[in-house]
């Protein structure tokens, strides 16, 4: 069983994230992509807010608070869409945020209620309102399009629009919804397919649609598909249709691409639905989502049914398509997030092996694959790409090789392959096709990149390179960027950065001189490279462009220098600019480990260029480095400033600051502030004693370092040399940010010493640092001529007393006038007071106060002047104010007392003054007249009303006081005067009732007295007030508020008078007052029935007389007087409480009353009191039209037996649930009802049950063959089976075993019954069938083996391609059908299987055919080897044919080893003899030892001459000690092949095999060894040997030694000949200089003269190449026209192969071993020629 093709992985759970799960529903959760998921959640405090998960952000949710309706999040942007409405306006408000640039990108109002909403675009919107269909694009100013109207079901509103799509051009539409008719046991769907061009729609019945674009054909562009699932209304079937909506059919052309198939619901949930469908452009499948949680994917291109399965138990309510992974995501109720893709690794394999029951499975499998890149299906590539070569298809071939998505055909051996093919004529070659495919469909690998650009290189055709790298065409690896190089070295570049070759792309940047790139490139990929000497040389050609690089290497982290590396380097070269530059620039961060650089940089700048090291020390970059040193380098180089900027020792400092005319003033006031205090102190001190001319200097100084130093003792250092003048400098300057009061004072003081009275004068005036006592009086005691300073220190600082007293004293009365006109009137009151004190003249004091005038305040001055008990020397000045028009409270309070003291009225004076403070006024009058008091707080009107009750309880004034409360009306005070510890309380009562409220003709005073009784709780006195006002004849007896109260006091104080209250008044609100009775406090029953019955409320009687009292007698007494149909009602549903369902029911139809139907219904139905109910019902139907009360009626008919009736009521007009009501009288076992009422709708199903019930098994035949429904066949099948019915049984089977999900239920039921002939009998009916299955024929063949083996075979034969093979095989396998088994496996492919089963049961399961034509198609390679054991166990003689057969597909290295393990190699020699082509070393060694042993020489020599792949040193050490000579020859081919030359020799030697030997010396190219040889022959004085060797080594032996030996040894006759050679040839050659020189000056001379008309030959190219124009591919090897690549095809015309001139016709005394044929020529040293002997006519070379 092939794994899964679908994975599915949960994402997130929102519950777990904190997302409320109320809000998992539709509409309240929305996902339009894979990146967002928005939830309308609930804050912890109760407010509405979104939550914003962003899945392409590990799930991040944000919340934000929004009181929008519904929100939808952008499928690509962090966009949100909000949905609202506003207040008073109908219809939706839609807005569109930018949530990360906080920008509005569109608002619209509605009209209309917005039901769906989808993005559709990324910048569009979708928006579905009750009546039409919208597009908005959000642009500038834009508004929503109508694009169409709903029409047909889904305008009803009724209809629930669940999706909306649109294909990529929005050129058609598709809408969406559902709705039910059957309270949702079944949901339509409806959907409208509308075109924008021609602005028609088309009416769909489905629940899911959608548009994708895909690839139909290869070479095509990919078309708009259409697809949606189509169920009819009251049908169970449901199609999937895919269509290409935009070609049109036209006569002979190909018909538009559709497909259509059956879309089978599992049986446990056959009423689901398609919530979404999704199809997914990366691997060619279709999504089908259900609402019930099952997936479905389905083909594309033939709309088969992949894979279904459960991936959720709870409902899924939303999905989308997941763009990252090809695949959907879904979100169910309980908030799980769950994505299900494609398992590539296993869809291919899947469908080959799981769903061969489809025709076509493999062309499905085979077709994904291609097209979509999928693995898995190496071997139908395979297959199809040998089937192409071999038809000479190259460039299908290549196609093929291209879309294997493995790379099983991209290798080095198809390249070989391809090189190996001779293009057709007038064809591309083979190869140049092959890679025209390749660029054609897309990336080349870096094999084959490198196969193609090598040949582009060697014709220097660099835009090919170009463009393919443009085009991403070839992968980029470090060996291609080498072949590329010697081109171009930027394409090289290129290469390199693409292929991470760090190492190239540095030197590639230095040999181009970008050095720039390199720290970037370095950087970016961190490779270190040698800096510093790149450094180095860039110094020496470019030292600005070496710093720049420096300070890039630099200014890293870490440095991909090292810092000191580049001092090295700069200092070496003496750059110290440069040095410098670097220096300061990497130094800048001024750590303290780089001091050390720190000090060399200002080192070398004090001792070379000092007006550079100033420049350093000006910036200031610098404090690691060492000071001491610097300083010394400093003071040396006359730089006096920074040496005692660097100086730390006391004594450096005083030794350098001798040298003050070189210092600058003002640095060396900045320098003082770096000393400490003390010693700036000493400091200045020494310069003010040495020069007083430094007074300036050191109040500049003294300015500066105040703070530090201390302003007091700087003045003490001025005090000491007597220097007021520098006080007076040094604290003027610091006066303003010193807020000291010594500094300030002393600054006074010394003003006053140096007479600047100004000064003095401004400063008391303006300052407030100093101390005011302190000088105050140094003030007084320098009594100035001026007192002004004075006056403003007292003034300022509250001092006004002595400064009144200072001047009265001094006779100074004009100032203290000044003062008070002038400088503050506000202080007048103060002086006043002092001068009243002073004994001051009354003339003076009023004659000041009439200057002053209204200036002076008055309440300071009555307060001071009263206070002394000299109010009345105010009263002229008071009038005067008063009759200015001034309202202050003070003044009037003082003439008030006033005129209260002198008795000049003042009662008047309270009344009708105005502005006078009542409080005050009341209080200073309390003790003086009561009345007056009273007056006075009266007059306040509530601000005095406790002073007011105090005084009046104090004097007894109660009377007064009643008459101000029942006036005041304030419950406030009410409430003061009548609290329980009031112990006036009484006394104020008292009055009130008797005199203040009878006076009272003003009702809202009553109504306020009233108020406040009650609310004091004096009911008694509450109920008498009220009597005497109500009973008694009045103004207010008629008046329902005060009745109302009188009788509900009486309720809370005394229920005894109630009733007489009730009876006695009649202008009160019964009601309201019968509910207060009523009350859970009062429990007043009988008073509230009686009230009732007084204003005739016979339903709030009856209500009491039911509800309160509990008396049904007297309210069916009360009932039957009444007799009003609301009475009954309310008295039949009490009744109906109390289980008195006849009675009540007899109420209800009095009252004529349906409207507690339900309520009856159960209760009669509890009861059963179904004859009752029929009445009632039937009176029920005429007042109310509802579903249940008919649904009722009819159960009632039935449950009275009334059938008749019932069957009479169905036929007429009625609104009832016939289906319900007969589905609970079917499950109450009323099977006679139920059938009539199932007869009535029909429903057949339910029809054909009731039959079985009652054991009408043909009508129950007929009814199910009209339901025509799997669960109600099944059900009367196995009624009819339990009967032994079978002929039933058989017509009810037929129709089953056609659907295979019910198909193993049927035959588990008919075995357990022990009916297996009838079984196979139903099973044999159905395959000969339309609707057969691969279900019916694989249980078939089940059954066959379980009970009827003798069958399998014939059957299996017969229908294998119909079977479910691994379910028959399985079969077989439990009951030991061998032969069978190994059948079936054949047939399904499984040679694997098929191959291990007959191994481990060959005697039944095994020919040696049939196993030899399993293994040449198996794939565990394993088993091949298995067989070999298997077959040298039990057919060794047969174990060659297996060889021959499996000979392409074993390792013939492992063969050889495990039958040499086991002995028996001879055995396979011939196999061995046909895989020796291969040169496996193995096979070599093991039919090379077995030559050995057998001798067989010429075999033995014709192995290891064609085939080299052997250990061959072994072999001849092995065989050269061999007793044959042949064997010993070989040994020496062996070590001449090996180049053991000398040992060769040896052997050669000693068996006298001279021509080998001299053979052996010429293949080894060694002078040494030829030269040996030739002295060998002359030691052994063979002289034929001598003149051979010369002739066979003529290369390799040099002509003074082959001379030399001649003439010692008289060979001279067999060296003649070699040394004529010799001549003729240095001949040639120097001939052949003289005749190059010539050439080459004679084309000098015309290239002088010539002029430039030079054509290059033509090169022609072949155009077919894909990328490449006319480029040509070299030819493989073997294949070119020109073997030889040193002379380009051509023979030398003046080589040794023909006769020369002055060459003699013979040579004489030729030796007869020189004449040997066989012996060829070695080459000549340095030229590339090979001299070629013609032979004479008398076989002698020449």
């Amino acid at each position: 069983m092939a794994g899964v093709p679908v994975t599915l992985t949960p994402v997130m759970n929102l519950a777990d994230m904190g997302v409320n799960p109320n809000g998992f529903r539709f509409g309240l959760l929305t996902m339009e992509s894979d990146r967002f998921i928005c939830v309308k959640d609930q804050a912890q405090d109760g407010s509405s807010q979104v939550a914003v998960i962003d899945m392409h952000a590990n799930n991040s949710i944000n919340r934000k608070p929004m009181k929008a309706e519904a929100s939808l999040m952008n499928p690509k942007d962090n966009i949100i869409a909000l949905k609202g409405k506003t207040e008073g306006q109908a219809g939706h408000f839609i807005q569109v945020f930018n949530l990360d640039t906080k920008e509005k990108l569109g608002v619209h109002q509605f009209g209309e209620s917005i039901v769906f909403w989808k993005w559709i675009t990324d910048r569009a919107l979708a928006l579905v309102s009750d009546k039409s269909i919208y597009h908005w694009t959000l642009e500038a100013n834009s508004t929503p399009a109508k694009i169409f109207d709903r029409s047909g079901k889904l305008a009803e509103s009724n209809t629930q629009i669940i999706n909306y799509a649109v294909d990529s051009q929005q050129k058609w539409c598709l809408l969406t919804g559902i709705s039910t008719q059957d309270q949702g046991k079944t949901i339509d769907g409806h959907m409208v397919l509308y075109s924008v061009e021609k602005k028609q729609q088309q009416v769909l019945e489905g629940h899911a649609g959608n548009f994708a674009m895909m690839k139909l054909e290869d070479g095509q562009a990919d078309r708009q598909l259409f697809a949606f699932v189509e169920r009819k209304e009251g049908q169970t079937q449901t199609r999937l249709h895919i269509m290409d909506i935009y070609k049109q059919k036209l006569d002979g052309h190909a018909a538009p691409f559709k497909v259509t198939s059956e879309v089978t619901y599992p049986p446990e949930a056959p009423n689901d639905f398609a919530v979404s469908m999704h199809m997914s452009d990366k691997y060619g499948v279709l999504f089908l989502i259900t609402k019930a949680g099952y997936i479905f994917m389905f083909d594309i291109y033939s709309g088969a049914m992949l894979f279904r399965n459960r991936i959720s138990n709870d409902t899924i309510f939303i999905s989308a398509y997941n763009a990252t992974n090809g695949g959907v995501l879904v979100v169910n109720r309980k908030g799980d997030v769950l994505t299900a893709t494609v398992n590539a690794d296993t869809l291919v394999n899947y469908i080959q092996t799981n769903l061969r029951h489809l025709p076509n499975a493999t062309h499905i499998a085979f077709g994904l694959a291609k097209k979509f890149k999928i693995p898995g299906a190496d071997e139908l590539f395979v297959q199809q790409f040998n089937q192409a070569f071999a038809r000479g298809e190259y460039k299908e071939a290549a196609k093929v090789a291209a879309q294997c998505a493995s790379g099983a055909l991209r290798t080095p051996q198809i390249i070989q392959q391809f090189k190996s093919v001779q293009a057709p004529p007038g064809q591309s070659s083979p190869i140049l096709q092959y890679f025209s495919a390749l660029l054609e469909m897309g990336k080349l690998n870096a094999m084959e990149s490198i196969e193609l650009v090598r040949p582009v290189v060697a014709q220097n055709r660099r835009e090919f390179i170009e463009r393919w790298l443009r085009e991403d065409k070839l992968e980029c690896t470090e060996e291609l960027g080498d072949i590329v190089a010697p081109l171009d070295g930027k394409l090289a570049l290129s290469i390199y950065l693409r292929a991470n070759a760090s190492a190239k792309v540095i030197k590639c940047f230095t040999e181009q001189g970008q050095y720039e790139q390199i720290v970037a490139y370095a950087k970016k990929v961190n490779y270190q490279a040698d800096y510093s000497f790149i450094l180095r040389n860039m110094l020496m050609v470019n030292p600005e462009g070496a710093v720049t690089f420096a300070k890039q290497l630099l200014d890293n982290d870490p440095p991909l220098i090292d810092i000191n590396s580049v001092v090295e380097v700069m200092l070496s070269q003496n750059r110290l600019q440069e040095f410098t530059s670097i220096l300061l620039d990497h130094l800048k961060n001024n750590k303290p480990e780089e001091g050390y650089l720190q000090t060399k940089l200002l080192e070398m700048n004090l001792l070379h260029a000092p007006q550079v090291a100033e420049t350093i020390f000006q910036m200031d970059l610098f404090t690691h480095y060492d000071r001491q040193t610097i300083a010394q380098l400093c003071e040396k180089a006359g730089l006096y400033q920074r040496a005692l900027e660097h100086y730390t020792d006391v004594q450096d400092i005083k030794r350098v600051m001798l040298n003050t005319h070189g210092l600058n003033p003002e640095w060396l006031t900045t320098f003082f502030g770096r000393m400490p205090p003390e010693v700036c102190l000493e400091s200045l001190y020494e310069l003010l004693r040495h020069n007083r001319q430094n007074l300036q200097v050191v109040v500049q100084c003294a300015i500066k370092y105040q703070e530090q130093i201390g302003a007091l003792k700087l003045v003490e250092l001025f005090e000491s040399f007597g220097s007021w003048e520098g006080i007076f400098y040094f604290l003027g300057a610091i006066l303003a940010f010193n807020n000291d009061a010594d500094v300030h004072f002393k600054y006074i003081e010394a003003c006053a010493k140096l007479n600047h009275m100004q000064e003095v004068e401004r400063v008391c005036r303006e300052s407030n640092a100093y101390d005011p006592v302190r000088v105050k009086e140094f003030l007084k005691q320098a009594k100035l001529p001026d007192p002004r300073p004075l006056i403003y220190v007292c003034d300022l600082h509250n001092f006004v007393g002595e400064l009144a007293e200072y001047l009265y004293k001094n006779s100074l009365m004009k100032y203290i006038e000044v003062y008070v006109v002038k400088v503050n009137p506000q202080q007048a009151p103060t002086v006043i007071g002092t001068l009243i004190d002073l004994d001051c003249s009354e003339d003076f004091i009023k004659g000041l106060l009439q200057n002053v005038r209204g200036a002076c305040p008055v309440s300071p001055l009555v307060e001071e002047v009263e206070k002394r008990n000299r109010l009345r020397l105010l009263l002229p000045w008071l009038e005067a104010r008063m009759a200015e028009g001034n309202q202050e409270p003070d003044l009037h309070n003082a003439l008030a007392k006033i005129y209260i003291d002198t008795n000049k009225e003042p009662e008047t004076f309270l009344k009708t003054n105005a502005f006078y403070d009542s409080k005050v006024v009341g209080k200073y009058c309390e003790d003086r007249d009561p009345h007056l008091a009273y007056t006075a707080y009266k007059r306040a009107w509530g601000s005095c009303d406790e002073e007011l009750v105090e005084v009046t309880n104090k004097n007894g004034l109660f009377r007064l006081q009643a008459r101000y409360l029942v006036e005041r009306q304030s419950q406030d005070l009410w409430g003061y005067v009548l609290k329980v510890d009031n112990e006036f309380r009484r006394n104020v009562i008292d009055q009130v009732v008797a005199t203040a409220l009878p006076e009272s003709s003003n009702p809202d005073e009553v109504s306020a007295t009233v108020k406040a009784f009650i609310s004091a709780d004096l009911p008694q006195e509450l109920i008498e007030l009220l009597e005497k006002i109500v009973l008694h004849n009045s103004d207010f007896s008629g008046n329902r508020n005060l009745q109302n109260l009188l009788i509900l006091t009486a309720i809370k104080a005394d229920k005894k008078r109630v009733m007489d209250y009730i009876n006695r008044l009649n202008n009160y609100d019964g009601p309201e007052i019968a509910k207060i009775a009523l009350g859970e406090q009062y429990q007043l029953y009988e008073e509230a029935f009686t009230i009732y019955k007084k204003f005739n409320l016979n339903s709030d009687a009856v209500d009491t007389l039911l509800m309160n009292l509990e008396s049904l007698d007297r309210a069916g007494e009360f009932a039957a007087r009444a007799n009003e149909p609301e009475v009954w009602s309310k008295l039949g549903k009490a009744q109906l409480v109390q289980n008195l369902v006849s009675q009540a029911i007899d109420s209800y139809l009095k009252a004529q009353e349906a409207g507690d139907y339900k309520d009856v219904i159960q209760a009669a139905e509890r009861e059963e009191t179904y004859e009752d109910l029929v009445k009632y019902l039937q009176m029920a139907r005429q007042k109310t039209k509802d579903q249940i009360i008919d649904s009722e009626l009819v159960y009632a008919f039935a449950k009275c037996d009334n059938l008749g009736e019932m069957e009479e009521f169905i036929s007429g007009t009625n609104t009832a649930n016939v289906q319900a009501v007969g589905d609970r009288l079917f499950d109450e076992g009323h099977f006679k009802a139920a059938k009539i009422l199932f007869q009535s709708i029909p429903n057949n199903a339910k029809l054909a049950s009731c039959h079985v019930h009652l054991g009408e098994f043909s009508q129950a035949v007929e009814a199910a063959r009209k339901a025509n429904n799997p669960k109600t066949w099944k059900e009367v099948n196995f009624a009819c089976v339990a009967a032994k019915e079978f002929r039933c049984a058989q017509i009810a089977g037929m129709n089953i075993i056609v659907h295979p999900d019910h198909l193993e239920e049927l035959i588990l039921h008919y075995e357990k019954g022990g009916y297996f002939e009838e079984l196979i009998q139903l099973l044999d009916s159905g395959i000969g069938g339309e609707r057969a299955h691969v279900g019916l024929y694989t249980e078939l063949g089940i059954l066959y083996a379980k009970y009827k083996p003798e069958k399998l075979m014939d059957f299996c034969k017969l229908n294998a391609s119909r079977m479910n093979i691994p379910k028959i095989i399985r079969g077989c396998e439990r009951h030991c059908l061998w032969p069978e088994a190994v059948f079936l496996y054949t047939a399904y492919d499984e040679y694997d299987a098929a191959a291990n089963t007959m191994i481990l049961h060959s005697p039944s399961a095994w020919t040696h055919d049939q196993f030899v034509s399993v293994m040449q198609k198996v794939s565990n390679s394993e088993l091949f080897y298995r067989a070999i054991s298997f077959y040298l166990e039990m057919y060794p003689l047969l174990l060659n044919g297996l060889l021959t057969a499996v000979a392409n597909k074993v390792d013939h290295a492992r063969v050889v080893q495990q039958i040499r393990k086991l002995g028996h190699l001879p055995l396979i020699i011939p196999y061995m003899k046909q895989v020796q082509q291969h040169n496996i070393k193995e096979v070599n060694d093991a039919l090379n030892d077995l030559y050995v042993d057998g001798e067989d020489h010429e075999s033995l020599r014709q192995s290891i001459e064609e085939y080299d792949n052997f250990d061959q040193l072994a072999l001849a050490q092995r065989v050269e000690k061999h007793d044959l000579l042949e064997m010993r020859r070989i040994a020496c081919l062996l070590y001449r092949k090996n180049k053991r030359f000398k040992q060769s020799i040896e052997l050669s030697k000693i068996d006298r095999l001279y021509q080998d030997a001299m053979e052996t010396a010429r293949d080894s190219g060694n002078q040494e060894l030829a030269e040996s040889l030739l002295k060998y022959f002359v030691e052994i004085q063979d002289r034929d040997c001598f003149a051979s060797c010369l002739y066979v080594c003529y290369d390799l032996i040099r002509p003074d030694i082959a001379l030399e030996l001649a003439w010692r040894n008289r060979f001279m006759d067999q060296v003649m000949p070699y040394m004529i050679q010799i001549v003729r040839e240095y001949t040639y050659r120097v001939d052949a200089l003289d005749k190059k020189i010539e050439h080459k000056e004679e084309e000098e001379q015309k290239e002088k003269s010539a002029p430039n008309d030079y054509v290059p030959d033509f090169m022609p190219m072949n155009p077919m190449l894909q990328g490449m124009g006319q480029l040509a591919l070299m030819a493989p090897p073997g294949m070119m026209s020109n073997p030889n690549p040193l002379s380009g095809g051509m023979t030398n015309p003046g080589g040794f192969g023909t006769m020369q001139p002055g060459m003699p016709p013979s040579m004489p005394n030729m030796p007869a071993a020189a004449a040997n044929p066989g012996m060829a020529m070695g080459t000549t040293g340095g030229m590339g020629m090979q001299p070629q002997f013609q032979t004479m006519p008398g076989g002698r070379p020449f």
